[in-house]
């Protein structure tokens, strides 16, 4: 009896087909690869579950009146998100409180949805005395892990919890060239330890280079001497290639930015910035401004970590706070104690 010659065989591709990858044999049909167990197929799973869900994103932006707030949003997203473009009115006075003002846009990007929440600040840092003008600000936040945790804790809670919660604040410094003012040391103290905090040098057009090199640096000096933790923090790099990354952009902390809704014709490319008449401001360019690192940071490569560390850390600290008093509440009334009233205090 002559021998069978064995043809060679081609592995197809994991996850192409049928319950076991297959090898195809070159003269023949296919043969069942048993060593293939498919777990890699997870990661196709999860993506089809994202896609179907869509994604929530909640940003906070501050800053004083005229900085660019609306501006820089509707130039991260490329479209009019922000409150004052999708509510413009004749006359805007400015208020004389801190206000909370949020607006919701669904946006699509091939295929992939996002539920995003613009939430403004109007009157914050515009009055003459701004004292405790943080305080809205902080108790917003704080009801928006309360309501969080309220759903959380329902005996019948919902499949999918609506998050309301902030997942990164915005601070527009102004472009001084000099140093930091009492109010912004305070607000990013005291609200560092809620959420996540990413200043930028807002409008850095108006310095010139060497001014705002010098101005960065002093930021970050004056951010380390008053015991500020701004996003990414590094007690949370979670590897070597976490840290590697994120000292990286620690170093460029601030980001001075400029933004720009208007597209120009510049060397037969359309794109947005600020034309002035000695030349155009490319927003997109990293050699005019660092627009291009605070998109990447907060869309491109950080979007989920910004999630992760406002469910993980910021949340979590709430959530056990709240409950440690509920449980101390409790305690007392069994023992016949008066009953406090329980609200959301500053952390």
């Amino acid at each position: 009896m002559s021998e069978l010659a064995v043809a060679p065989e081609v592995m197809m591709p994991p996850g192409s087909g049928g319950i076991y990858s297959e090898k195809i044999a070159v003269g023949g049909g296919p043969v069942l690869d048993f060593s293939y167990v498919g777990i890699d197929a997870i990661l196709e799973q999860m993506r089809k579950k994202a896609m179907k869900q869509g994604f929530e994103l909640n940003i906070m932006v501050v800053g004083q009146s005229g900085l660019g707030k609306s501006t820089l949003m509707n130039t991260l997203f490329k479209s009019k998100v922000s409150r004052k473009s999708a509510l413009a009115t004749a006359q805007e006075k400015i208020p004389k409180t801190v206000e909370i003002k949020s607006i919701s846009h669904d946006v699509e990007e091939k295929g992939v949805r996002m539920k995003l929440t613009v939430i403004d600040t109007p009157g914050f840092g515009d009055q003459i005395n701004n004292e405790n003008c943080w305080q809205p600000i902080m108790k917003f936040i704080n009801d928006q892990y309360e309501a969080y945790l309220q759903e959380e804790i329902n005996i019948n809670r919902k499949k999918r919890i609506p998050d309301s919660r902030v997942h990164c604040c915005i601070y527009f410094i102004p472009p001084t060239g000099h140093c930091l003012r009492p109010l912004d040391v305070e607000f990013m103290r005291r609200l560092s330890k809620v959420v996540n905090i990413v200043p930028v040098i807002a409008k850095a057009d108006t310095l010139t280079l060497e001014e705002r090199d010098f101005f960065k640096q002093k930021i970050r000096e004056e951010l380390r001497a008053n015991g500020i933790d701004v996003y990414p923090q590094k007690e949370f790099d979670e590897d070597a290639e976490d840290r590697m990354i994120n000292e990286k952009i620690r170093e460029m902390i601030p980001f001075a930015v400029v933004g720009s809704d208007q597209e120009y014709q510049v060397n037969g490319r359309r794109l947005l910035g600020r034309k002035t008449k000695w030349g155009t401001i490319e927003v997109e360019n990293i050699a005019h401004c660092e627009f291009a690192y605070l998109r990447d940071l907060l869309i491109r490569t950080h979007m989920q970590n910004i999630k992760d560390i406002t469910s993980s850390i910021h949340y979590e600290l709430y959530r056990v706070r709240r409950l440690h008093e509920n449980n101390t509440v409790a305690a007392q009334h069994a023992n016949g104690l008066p009953e406090h009233r329980l609200v959301a205090h500053e952390m």
